[in-house]
């Protein structure tokens, strides 16, 4: 599900809104669809402790992007994830 994080004063704009996907072997989608709730949680808290100054920057999508994989890499087990995909980074 999309995750939509409020950027705080400062921000140039109010709403960073973000949405991803995650490649997994098929041998391990059912536990990773069972742990879905601490992988957004894990997703959502780092998300929300960024600085407007982070997300707004020119490379942010590249540096949230690797971040947030191991991330869940951490939540899942690296030889449980093959990739984290941004479908969605939006700034309004």
């Amino acid at each position: 599900p999309p995750l939509l994080v409020s950027l705080g004063p400062g921000a140039q704009n109010t709403h960073l809104r973000f949405r991803a996907t995650l490649e997994v072997p098929s041998r391990h989608a059912a536990e990773v669809t069972t742990l879905q709730p601490r992988v957004l949680d894990a997703m959502n808290s780092y998300l929300r402790a960024l600085s407007p100054a982070d997300i707004e920057a020119q490379d942010a999508l590249l540096l949230i992007r690797a971040q947030l994989t191991r991330r869940v890499q951490l939540v899942l087990g690296e030889e449980k994830l093959r990739d984290l995909l941004v479908l969605e980074f939006v700034l309004n």
